[in-house]
């Protein structure tokens, strides 16, 4: 009887519902069982309660760990690319992380996105070089990879602005806050603000005095590393 009640009441609620939110629930119910019972198999993990949604592209499943919990929005590009089988990529995504729509992941050789981090819409996050330097080389440069080691690395409880830009060989630690637009091109330190094109830090919190203190960008780049 207590079954039957419950379901009632779910009945009664989505009865409630308008029309967009009816076709929202819908959507999501149909996006968590093809993430349960198809994306579990692909991947080389996809953790419980995690749901991916319509991705523009997914390759190379087999090389990308997702976590519990995590939820990919519409028009994502996930992509793992294989150019030395024996030494595959590793893109792994932590727990309880919220990625929206339109982002770009590309792992040539090593992305790792921490737990509860915040991906808002529109960024990127690629560990790829493509070399220029040879102007007769026939091939086109967006098709040219430099091999070798590389990788991203965002930590824990980050967050990440609308149309931020992470480049390759970068380490943003954990608690940042990379800003709308930014262009991320060097390492950034724990409990961070950064912001602008290249991402400069703006903030970072004072654990002695438990407050997020403004800093000059111009100081922050004389002790900064860049790449």
């Amino acid at each position: 009887m207590a079954f039957e009640a419950r379901t009632f009441r779910k009945i009664q609620r989505f009865l409630g519902l308008t029309l967009p939110e009816k076709l929202n629930l819908l959507e999501s119910i149909w996006f968590r069982l093809k993430s349960a019972l198809y994306y579990r198999r692909v991947f080389c993990a996809f953790g419980s309660g995690s749901v991916l949604y319509s991705p523009m592209l997914l390759a190379h499943p087999e090389c990308i760990r997702i976590g519990s919990n995590v939820t990919i929005r519409k028009g994502s590009r996930i992509e793992a690319i294989i150019s030395d089988p024996a030494h595959p990529p590793e893109l792994v995504i932590g727990d309880n992380v919220n990625i929206e729509q339109n982002v770009h992941i590309v792992c040539h050789s090593r992305v790792i996105i921490g737990d509860k981090v915040s991906i808002t819409g529109h960024c990127a996050i690629v560990d790829v070089i493509h070399p220029y330097e040879d102007v007769d080389d026939p091939v086109r440069i967006g098709a040219r990879i430099l091999h070798g080691p590389s990788f991203v690395e965002i930590g824990s409880r980050s967050f990440l602005g609308y149309n931020a830009i992470v480049l390759p060989n970068v380490r943003i630690g954990e608690y940042c806050v990379i800003g709308a637009h930014a262009l991320v091109t060097r390492d950034v330190p724990d409990y961070s603000v950064v912001a602008g094109s290249p991402a400069r830090v703006i903030r970072h919190y004072d654990c002695a005095t438990s407050q997020w203190l403004s800093v000059n960008p111009d100081s922050a780049d004389e002790g900064g590393n860049d790449k």
